[in-house]
């Protein structure tokens, strides 16, 4: 007589004692120092051009700090694309940003705290073909947030 009990109990046994890493493999403890957050972009997707809210967080509650902030828009074959504008500081914002960076690129840019607006596709570049893009956000070099873009002509 067969017993076609004794397999599946044999397999649920055996994924009971595997390690919840695999060999050779080990979690990263979450890297601080993400001083920033992305928002949603507006409005979309049936406007030529989109606004990206972010905002740059101080530690300690500090103004007068600076963080490097880069901004990358890239395809759904992770190809990079045309960078983001600064378009200012947000309506409601408390930033001290001069006007005078206003049209930079979102590349290595240094910002002080407060909360800001990107404009993509910038002015004058030519525009991107409809579809799907990711925006990835960075502060000081760590990855701060990541959203998904829906853009049309």
């Amino acid at each position: 007589m067969f017993h076609r009990w004794a397999a599946p109990l044999l397999v649920l046994a055996l994924c009971a004692m595997s390690p919840k890493n695999a060999a050779g493999q080990e979690q990263k403890p979450r890297e601080q120092g993400a001083k920033g957050s992305l928002g949603k972009n507006y409005p979309n997707p049936f406007n030529p051009d989109t606004k990206i809210r972010f905002t740059v967080d101080c530690s300690g509650g500090s103004t007068s700090e600076t963080h490097v902030v880069t901004m990358r828009v890239m395809n759904i074959l992770a190809q990079p694309v045309v960078p983001p504008i600064l378009y200012g500081p947000a309506l409601t914002a408390t930033s001290g940003a001069s006007s005078s960076m206003n049209g930079s690129p979102l590349n290595s840019l240094r910002l002080s705290c407060g909360e800001y607006e990107a404009q993509w596709p910038p002015p004058g570049v030519r525009e991107p073909a409809s579809g799907t893009y990711v925006v990835q956000y960075f502060v000081d070099g760590v990855l701060a947030g990541t959203r998904r873009i829906y853009y049309r002509k």
